[in-house]
């Protein structure tokens, strides 16, 4: 006679298995999740250099996704300078301290605020009583133009009136802290509108085949990795690569069925900056890290570098320096990288092979892993189906499933590298 279990809540809200044995049957009830990171972190160990942005979102974990279609949100820094369009006009009002209020226009007014100070880069101040050379223009946003249109400031060292001749036109403004009077508690709000973005998770399979003779011969009990199903999961996390890519968001009805299929946005299309180069030397490199560590494109110090063969090797190609340093290999996520150090930040250097089997041998994309995000709506799972029973054929089949999608949550930090003819 079997045993029956029992299963009771915990005092904090877990669940405990009395009067039997625990087993795969009850794992699965009541913690799902248990097994299926066994699984997943199985599946990782199948030739991992061979697919690194899967291996990397399996192993820094995933997000539970309630539906096919994904939501997400990506917020963005604000924006750190605009550019003066026009001169300074003086108003007729004038400020509490008695210096002269200007009107100015920008590219960009909304990144400005009152009690902003703004630094006209190329334009002179008034030197100190020290006799120190003139420092940059410094403006003070005290309000704004009719309608939120244009900006009224005062020159904070402009002398004694406030009075300055010096263009702003073209000029670039850089937003720098703000300044609150001793009596000021609240100043006005900030607020970082997250942009919305969305993803499809796209249905992912494989299937191997043995029949039932084989199958008893080898003894197998549970889920395992035969050769068969081994090269299974190696081919379907390549295809998987490949979408995660360079795949195009859609969704396409079939009517007669009642159904449609979802195909997932890759993140090469999702990365919010470029890199264009014509040869690879050093000074290139350099850019290269400045472009991917600096502005708006910072994020992480440590990046990666998925590179096509001719990328790869024109890589190998450069004489390093102490400026920019290439070292041994690193180990990260189970993968092992090349790391490029400058005093820009590192990155961590991999031939991808699915940028060659897609036409991007001299092209590369730098991730950085801090916002690459991957949100699973069916987890990796295997399943035995009895064809036998069915009355297809005298085989059991093992079919992997997978629906998921990536998402890049901080664009601006993660760079196409391409080459320019």
């Amino acid at each position: 006679m079997g045993e029956i279990s029992v299963k009771a809540d915990g005092m904090a809200g877990g669940t405990h298995v009395a009067d039997g044995p625990l087993t795969t049957v009850n794992i699965r009830e009541v913690s799902g999740d248990l097994l299926r990171n066994d699984v997943d972190s199985r599946v990782a160990r199948v030739r991992p250099m061979a697919t690194p942005v899967d291996q990397i979102s399996r192993m820094i974990g995933a997000r539970r996704a309630a539906s096919m279609v994904v939501d997400y949100y990506s917020v963005d820094t604000k924006a750190q300078s605009a550019r003066g369009i026009g001169d300074l006009k003086a108003l007729n009002d004038q400020h509490g301290s008695g210096r002269t209020v200007y009107e100015i226009a920008t590219d960009n007014d909304n990144i400005f605020a009152p009690t902003d100070t703004i630094m006209v880069m190329g334009a002179k101040g008034v030197a100190d009583s020290s006799g120190e050379a003139a420092p940059a223009l410094v403006l003070y946003v005290v309000g704004r133009g009719e309608g939120g249109q244009g900006l009224h400031v005062i020159a904070v060292n402009a002398g004694e009136s406030g009075e300055t001749d010096e263009e702003i036109n073209g000029k670039t403004l850089v937003r720098m802290g703000r300044a609150a009077a001793e009596l000021d508690v609240q100043t006005p709000q900030f607020e970082a509108l997250p942009r919305k973005a969305r993803n499809y998770c796209q249905i992912f399979k494989a299937q191997v085949e043995q029949s039932i003779l084989a199958r008893q011969s080898a003894k197998e009990t549970g889920w395992t990795f035969s050769d068969q199903e081994e090269v299974a999961i190696m081919d379907m996390r390549l295809g998987m690569e490949k979408s995660f890519l360079f795949g195009t968001k859609a969704r396409v009805t079939d009517p007669l069925r009642s159904d449609e299929v979802l195909f997932t946005g890759g993140i090469w299309n999702q990365a919010g900056s470029d890199f264009s180069y014509t040869t690879i030397n050093e000074n290139t490199l350099i850019d290269l890290m400045k472009s991917a560590f600096t502005g708006t494109n910072a994020g992480s110090g440590r990046k990666v570098l998925l590179a096509g063969s001719e990328l790869t090797a024109l890589l190998n190609k450069i004489s390093y320096t102490r400026v920019a340093q290439a070292s041994d290999k690193v180990t990260h996520w189970g993968i092992d990288f090349s790391e490029i150090r400058s005093k820009f930040g590192s990155l961590y250097v991999i031939h991808a092979e699915v940028f060659d089997q897609c036409g991007h041998e001299y092209d590369g994309l730098v991730i950085d892993p801090e916002y690459l995000v991957k949100y699973v709506h069916v987890p990796f799972k295997v399943e035995r189906l009895d064809l036998r029973k069915s009355g297809q054929r005298n085989t059991e089949a093992v079919v992997a499933t997978e629906a998921s999608c990536l998402a890049l949550r901080h664009p601006k930090s993660h760079v196409r590298v391409t080459r320019s003819v």
